[in-house]
């Protein structure tokens, strides 16, 4: 009797079916392409008893997409190994212009076989609802900005700006309050206009307070919580970071953390030349955003306010001792930047580099988390 040996799955997932490729391990023979099946918890069961006939052991893998994760965490419960890879990160070859189901199962399962695949990082059921609920209000806020955009190019385009200091303080909206336009019909496109404002400002409010009230119940709470002795990380920066990357912890170095967010200078060398360009701007968008916005605090000296102190109060000192480690070492780093000419934006940006370092040493520091 031979020994067991693998059978490495191809899986190439869509909205209402799944088209399935295996290849053998311990073999060169090309993979088999299955057929396509449904994407009910049936028609995945049945595949897998179809499948479990053939070998011992049974390797899934499928590409991240808009299906989300319910069938790696289907397999898994299953005790099945399943890996979801990155699109971006499956190597292709250049001049292959022919894309189906079928070929993309194949390749999948040719790949796995290999080794040649990126698996990337699955959070838990609770980790993506608190994802879920940052991203929603990030869209609030996106779509707020929006709709002010729009109000004030209108007012704009009649002649009616606001010529104060600051936007949207009380001044402003007493300003509003007594515009009065050219035409009954520009008026409502008006009152329109600042109606949408307050329905997001609203909606903004009610998703943040929902993520306030489940936010201390998160494993990851605790986390959220010692990442504010850092200057300019305040809650929503600290909880934004840690629900889109999830435990920092799970990077051994945090070179690997700040090239996962794209803040690492991209780089063309051949030869005896070097060229670095602008940072790559990889990974996770909504993580590098606020990152770079909290490093924008460290312009300035360094200093524990009483803001800063309000939220380090309760830390334990070690937190708080490289809280302000931190914050010498980014202020004095910002200022001898651009005493060297270098342009704000670009000192801004390595300063954010510098402190997702930080943010995942604060993090190793923290008792591990299930």
């Amino acid at each position: 009797m031979g020994k067991p040996t693998s059978l490495f799955v191809g899986l190439d997932v869509h909205k209402d079916s799944i088209a399935v490729a295996h290849a053998r391990g311990g073999e060169s023979a090309p993979p088999v392409f299955v057929g396509e099946i449904g994407t009910r918890q049936a028609d995945v069961q049945r595949l897998i008893a179809r499948l479990q006939g053939k070998a011992a052991e049974l390797r899934f893998v499928y590409e991240a997409g808009p299906s989300g994760y319910g069938l790696y965490r289907y397999l898994t419960g299953k005790g099945l190994a399943c890996d979801v890879v990155a699109p971006s990160l499956i190597p292709r070859q250049p001049g292959d212009k022919v894309k189906t189901d079928r070929r993309d199962a194949v390749e999948l399962a040719r790949l796995l076989r290999s080794g040649d695949l990126t698996a990337v990082y699955v959070p838990t059921v609770e980790d993506e609802a608190i994802r879920d609920l940052c991203r929603a209000r990030d869209a609030a806020r996106v779509t707020l900005k929006a709709a002010k955009l729009r109000l004030k190019a209108f007012l704009l385009r009649h002649g009616l700006h606001y010529v104060g200091r600051a936007d949207w303080t009380a001044a402003h909206k007493r300003f509003l309050a007594k515009v009065v336009c050219p035409t009954p019909a520009q008026q409502i496109v008006f009152q329109e206009g600042v109606r949408a404002v307050d329905e997001q400002v609203d909606r903004l409010q009610r998703i943040e307070d929902e993520l306030r009230a489940l936010a201390p119940t998160w494993r990851l709470a605790p986390v959220v919580e010692a990442l504010q002795a850092l200057r300019g990380v305040q809650w929503l920066v600290a909880i934004t970071v840690v629900a889109e990357l999830g435990d920092l912890t799970r990077f051994d170095h945090p070179r690997q953390l700040a090239a996962f967010v794209g803040l690492v200078p991209s780089e063309y060398s051949s030869g005896g030349s070097r060229r670095q360009g602008g940072i790559t701007k990889a990974g996770n968008s909504r993580a590098r955003r606020v990152l770079v916005e909290a490093a924008w605090a460290y312009r300035y000296p360094a200093k524990v306010s009483a803001h800063i102190q309000s939220r380090i109060d309760w830390l334990p000192k070690t937190l708080q001792d490289l809280g302000w480690k931190a914050q010498v070492r980014l202020c004095k780093r910002y200022r001898r930047l651009v005493a060297r000419g270098k342009h704000p934006n670009v000192v801004v940006t390595a300063i954010a580099r510098e402190l997702i370092a930080f943010m995942w040493a604060i993090a190793r520091t923290m008792p591990a988390q299930v």
